[in-house]
């Protein structure tokens, strides 16, 4: 099995007024039936888009708002037999948010 790394990019989920409860309900039930079928590791939504900054010298500074480039805003990371079983897990985060769905697939490390 491999993992993939399935996301959204924050700007690209636009959700109709009043629609917030039936998105939210709809990729729930998808991560339900992720958890269900024992390819489910980890996941979630971001609550800020500024990053703090941890340089290798132990400096800390924010880093840029997300008016400057694209954020991550929520991900679910999956175990999975092949690409295409992940672009099939994709294709239904994309349909419950209702907004693309970016998959890569990860690197093995024989530690994690």
């Amino acid at each position: 099995m491999t993992r993939y790394l399935v996301s959204f990019d924050d700007g690209t989920m636009h959700i109709p007024d009043g629609q917030f409860d039936a998105v939210s309900e709809a990729a729930h039930r998808v991560l339900r039936d992720a958890k269900a079928a024992g390819v489910y590791i980890s996941g979630g939504v971001l609550l800020t888009q500024q990053a703090t900054i941890v340089a290798p010298d132990g400096s800390v500074k924010l880093g840029d708002f997300p008016e400057r480039k694209a954020v991550l805003g929520g991900f679910v990371i999956l175990d999975l037999p092949d690409r295409e079983a992940a672009v099939a897990w994709a294709a239904r985060f994309a349909t419950a948010c209702g907004c693309a769905q970016e998959v890569r697939e990860m690197m093995h490390d024989p530690e994690a």
